[in-house]
């Protein structure tokens, strides 16, 4: 067994050799394990950050990307654990906080010997690095416990992200800021002495609306047909989140879920199965198209108008890219689930 959960997470596969995957003792034993487990899932994916500073000849660019995926991977885990560790209202006047006796907070689908933090930890973790080994349930989490990894995928699983994936993920995100960059100072934007232009820029947002359609088109069609709501087992905007997941983590090529579904149908295995096509394939089109394109232009020397991508400046321009470009293109969708689904709970109404 040993040997099969290095390679689900070491290679951000995910997929567990039991059911429950890494909540399972055979799978996950100790709070120790669970720890080495979450370094593996990072490892390769972090180490590239390092390796794109060492092939770029900059690598205060390299550590200047890893913090951004840093500082996203923090907010992460940080809202995650506030949101579970608040435990439920509905059980109100009865005891929970933490104790020797009790782990405290939202424990429903998590494993005690892990409690909130190493549960909170794990989900942030899994689906920031397009892994999907969980060591709790995501269906049981708190709206916006719940929220958390919808949002990792959502952006592209680009905090660190897969074996690779993630890193071309985030240069994506690198081009349309330092594009942006260039608008507000009035040149043309460059990328590591390469121009960029309308071409890099258009595959850039080509990659992003690839993901956006198909997870919101695909969504849309099964919360309005009987053949999608079937298989909702919460209903009102809880189920929308269900439906949500379902497709995020297929176009995401995560595989975690919101196991509350029953996505065991012919519509949701044949979407799912297209989603899983459209976002593993269709998105490294693009890609490959910008790679092709900055590798056919040469280098221009750096002058005094040359938007710096080596410092905290830069790191923040590529956070807020992020999340203006790849979050606010899900945030209606979002309010109608957990955000709604919250706010109807914190008003003394469950789903």
């Amino acid at each position: 067994m040993a040997s099969q959960e290095v390679i689900k997470e070491f290679g951000t596969n995910g997929g567990g050799f039991f059911n429950a995957n890494s909540a399972h003792p055979f799978e996950n034993p100790t709070p120790f394990a669970n720890f080495f487990e979450l370094v593996l899932i990072f490892a390769i994916p972090s180490a590239l950050t390092y390796a794109l500073g060492r092939m770029t000849g900059s690598q205060r660019h390299g550590w200047a990307v890893w913090g951004a995926m840093a500082f996203l991977f923090l907010v992460g885990v940080t809202a995650t654990y506030w949101a579970e560790a608040k435990g439920n209202p509905f059980l109100a006047g009865t005891d929970q906080g933490v104790s020797a006796l009790q782990a405290g907070g939202n424990m429903e689908g998590k494993e005690v010997r892990f409690g909130i933090a190493n549960s909170a930890l794990f989900a942030t973790t899994t689906t920031d690095a397009s892994c999907g080994a969980v060591n709790s349930m995501h269906d049981s989490f708190t709206p916006l416990g719940g929220m958390i990894p919808l949002i990792n995928i959502m952006l592209g699983e680009v905090v660190f992200g897969g074996v690779g994936a993630g890193l071309y993920g985030m240069i994506v995100f690198v081009i349309l800021a330092v594009f942006i960059a260039g608008l507000m100072v009035g040149r043309t934007p460059e990328y590591l002495g390469k121009k960029i232009e309308s071409y890099d820029v258009k595959m850039a947002m080509l990659a992003v609306l690839i993901l956006t359609f198909t997870i919101l088109g695909f969504s849309a069609f099964a919360i309005v047909e009987p053949y999608g709501t079937a298989g909702i087992s919460n209903p009102g905007p809880h189920g929308l989140s269900q439906v949500l997941y379902a497709y995020v983590s297929s176009a995401g090529n995560n595989g975690s879920a919101f196991a509350g579904i029953n996505a065991n149908t012919m519509w949701y295995n044949t979407s799912t199965a297209i989603a899983q096509l459209l976002g593993r394939f269709f998105m490294i089109i693009p890609i490959m198209a910008i790679a092709g394109n900055l590798a056919r232009k040469k280098a221009v020397p750096e002058s005094a108008g040359t938007f710096p991508v080596t410092g905290t400046l830069f790191s923040t321009l590529l956070v807020s890219t992020i999340l203006i470009v790849g979050a606010l293109t899900f945030f209606p969708a979002l309010s109608l689930g957990p955000v709604l689904e919250h706010l109807l709970m914190m008003a003394g109404k469950a789903f």
